[in-house]
């Protein structure tokens, strides 16, 4: 019995591969959907931490429960000062960086 080599890939080989090259619309739009799903994710963690309901923390922010439970598991194009408004009543820091021109800016509220 012959023994075959087992190739291995890197993540950026197969995300290349198959959703395509850092800089093509499909790349962007692929890591823009798993920084929202990540997004989401530190929101649920955050609130289970703070031992808040999604009722408890839309109240918090002034939005329907619903509201939360779409942004947590990002199924919702939530508007931005919305995120904001929900890190601030999970008492969170929140941490941006902005690339511009090949120069990193970062931003810290």
């Amino acid at each position: 019995m012959s023994k075959k080599a087992i190739k291995t890939k890197s993540l950026d080989q197969i995300t290349d591969k198959y959703i395509g090259k850092i800089g093509t619309p499909e790349r962007d739009e692929f890591e823009s959907e798993l920084r929202l799903d990540l997004i989401g994710q530190a929101i649920k963690q955050a609130r289970k931490e703070r031992k808040l309901t999604q009722a408890q923390l839309g109240e918090l922010v002034g939005v329907q429960k619903a509201q939360i439970s779409k942004i947590e598991n990002n199924l919702t194009d939530a508007r931005f000062e919305t995120i904001l408004k929900v890190f601030r009543a999970l008492n969170a820091k929140i941490n941006f960086n902005v690339e511009l021109l090949n120069e990193n800016m970062n931003l810290a509220s």
